[in-house]
Order: structure tokens, then sequence, then C-alpha cells
């Protein structure tokens, strides 16, 4: 049972897919795409072609909890995804993993300007690896 993490951003999308055991990240990748629409559609297409059973979208909360606009499109997001691939999503609070993305790449000697073009896959493989260890 592979699943699919995404890291929605307004630019990059980071996304991570489990191994066939669904116990392990199997590999993770960050897509370029700023219309909400393609970017759906190309997510689904990613799912089909990796036999994904699951979508697990990061849900960006503020740090006390609450909700807020980011957390809204996310939602909104959540339901195109399922409309269009017909798979279930799971939202997934995903809290703190941009942060520690970056703190990862840091401490493998990578500088700041190097973070962009791997930040967001590291952040989906952060949101898989929480919600793989929560089932």
């Amino acid at each position: 049972m592979r699943i699919m993490a995404i890291d929605y951003g307004d630019a990059r999308i980071g996304l991570a897919v489990s191994d066939l055991t669904g116990m392990i990240c199997g590999e993770a990748w960050t897509m370029n795409e700023w219309n909400v629409e393609r970017a759906v559609q190309r997510i689904t297409e990613e799912a089909k072609l990796r036999d994904v059973e699951t979508l697990v979208l990061g849900l960006p909360k503020n740090m006390d909890g609450t909700e807020g606009v980011r957390a809204e499109k996310s939602r909104a997001i959540a339901k195109m995804l399922k409309d269009a691939s017909g798979l279930p999503v799971v939202l997934w609070d995903e809290r703190r993993s941009s942060i520690e993305a970056h703190a990862i790449l840091h401490a493998q000697g990578k500088r700041e300007k190097q973070h962009r073009k791997t930040v967001d896959a590291v952040a989906a493989s952060l949101i898989l690896e929480g919600y793989l260890g929560s089932l």
C-alpha cells in the first residue's frame, strides 16, 4: 500500500511516496507549479503512476494549534485532490516540518541558497514519516 505525502506551497510542492509496504519513504521530489488546478492534476497523475492508495496533505496550523488562511487553502486543495483522484485525503498537522527540513539540510552542510531546491521534498518526507509512524 503506497501513501503519498504532499507539502503544498504556492510555487513549489514537495512530494514523498512510501515504499510498497507503507513502512518507509521510498522517494521524494519537488514539483514546481503555480496554478492550483494544474498542480492537483499533476499530483493526481503522479499518484496514479505510483499506485498510491492514500494522499496525506500537510495542514499548516499556527503554533498555538489554530488554523488560518493557509489551512483553509489546504482544506480546499484536499477536496480538489479527493475529487480529481478518487483517493482518500488525510490532512496532517505539518507544524514545524519546514523548520525541521531546513535543519536537516543545514546539518548536511547545505547552504541556505541550496535549500530551496530540496526543502519541500524533505518536508514532505517528514509529513510522510509522521503519518506512517501513527499507523
